[in-house]
């Protein structure tokens, strides 16, 4: 993480438990709430190969990118993407497969096995060796972290497993039994703290809104271990402008979690998507209030769980949420201008509920900027739009002759064409899409 004079950092102290302090702002203003024009549109140039979420393709099912640029050749950077229980992928910039690494089988019969659910990177992660960049990964079927060495010169296969299994305790969970109630590590966030040159990664917890951060340390032998530093809580329930109290409806017991997350390496900031609520800005260390800087469209609409249809029953909007996202709020990523990366750029996050992507000015306070959608191309081997977004991930550096100006990748839920299984019906079809961001700032006048 670079810094800029003036800028917060995070400072890391002993272990500790913090329920985080809420502050929320009034809102969100400057839009009319009547018929908006059509949001600008962009279209993906790559596509990776299909993920099925059955049987037959390995449940399979791509949720979360992150993007490592190969310094030495950038046209031989790599995506790494986690496809849950098919466990994590590597590909080319083509979008064409590199590596696929499997995910932990169950440590005992009727145990849950391995789902990787998000991945994010540390650059130049400190080795007996020498210095290597690495993928960390949340392992919400087995509540670990695991971390992968990137070593582009092994052909075929980059990614190579570090993870200490002897210093790789449960993330929340106190034993196997309380593993397989998947209230586990789900979301995940990776930085470097720039004073001290410690690694660290903070993870939320599945159906909860518990976070925790980890310090990640390496061993003789040239593994990765983490050790929990600190844990803290985000709110669950809310005071609304009219005095009622408000929480997001879901099953019972089951409370808002927080997904996409990413750390402005700039600033130390840590900012949290929580899905039904909106996105959460506070320090990295998890040792500061946390502020509610974005509310879903939803918030404060008051909900019903009908346990027949196992879905909840929306009651009147009294217009207390936000205008920009639709529910879920999901992936995170930062924009940074390559030439000047401590000023300017973007915080964009993935509007899973009406399949758009919305930019926030990191400079203006996080005042929104304007909303996009990733449209499907036309012509021949046009590739389709991306649908049901969850996990994203952007960069401003250039990536060879592909990219010359950045890439923006992003999860599409809902890969179309529609390929049918052998019962004839529709199959879960999920994969990544390759944004070029040249044309992404064209399109959308960033």
């Amino acid at each position: 993480m670079s810094v800029i004079p003036g800028k917060r950092t995070p400072v890391i102290a002993a272990a500790a438990i913090v329920v985080l302090g809420v502050m929320t702002g009034p809102a969100q203003a400057g839009e009319d709430r009547g018929a908006a024009p059509p949001l600008p549109q962009v279209s993906a140039s790559v596509e990776t190969p299909s993920l099925f979420d059955d049987e037959a393709g390995g449940n399979a099912n791509a949720d979360d990118p992150a993007i490592w640029r190969n310094t030495q050749d950038p046209d031989r950077s790599l995506v790494i993407a986690t496809a849950k229980e098919g466990g994590l992928r590597v590909y080319d910039l083509d979008g064409r497969q590199v590596q696929s690494l499997p995910a932990p089988p169950p440590p005992r019969e009727g145990d849950k096995p391995g789902r990787f659910n998000n991945v994010d990177l540390i650059a130049g992660l400190r080795f007996p060796g020498g210095r290597h960049d690495v993928a960390v990964v949340s392992d919400r079927g087995s509540d670990r972290l695991r971390i992968y060495r990137i070593d582009p010169g092994r052909s075929g296969a980059p990614l190579v497993d570090v993870t200490d299994e002897a210093a790789a305790p449960l993330v929340f969970s106190t034993g196997q039994d309380e593993v397989n109630e998947q209230r586990t590590a789900y979301g995940l966030a990776a930085y470097t703290d720039p004073r001290s040159g410690r690694a660290f990664a903070v993870a939320s917890r599945r159906n909860t809104t518990a976070l925790a951060l980890a310090e990640l340390t390496s061993t003789a032998q040239g593994k990765v271990g983490y050790r929990t530093v600190r844990t803290a809580v985000l709110p669950s329930a809310f005071t609304l402008p009219d005095g009622t109290r408000w929480s997001p409806c879901g099953e019972p017991g089951e409370l808002p979690q927080v997904e996409g997350m990413v750390v402005d390496p700039d600033t130390g900031d840590l900012y949290a998507g929580q899905e039904d609520v909106g996105i959460w800005k506070l320090d990295a260390d998890l040792r500061s209030p946390a502020r509610l800087i974005e509310k879903v469209r939803s918030f404060g609409v008051p909900g019903t769980w009908d346990p027949q249809t196992e879905e909840c029953t929306a009651g009147a909007d009294r217009g207390f949420g936000g205008r920009h996202i639709s529910a879920d709020v999901e992936g995170l990523t930062i924009w940074r201008d390559p030439r000047h990366p401590a000023r300017g750029g973007y915080l964009l996050a993935s509007s899973q509920g009406d399949d758009t992507f919305a930019a926030f000015d990191r400079d203006r306070g996080n005042a929104f900027v304007r909303g996009f959608r990733i449209a499907a191309g036309t012509g021949p081997g046009a590739v389709d739009g991306a649908q049901e977004s969850d996990g994203a991930a952007v960069t401003g550096e250039p990536l060879g002759k592909r990219f010359p100006r950045g890439l923006l990748v992003v999860q599409d839920g809902h890969n179309t064409p529609a390929t049918p299984g052998s019962d004839g019906e529709d199959r879960t079809d999920t994969d990544f899409k390759f944004v070029d961001l040249g044309a992404l700032r064209r399109a959308v006048r960033l």
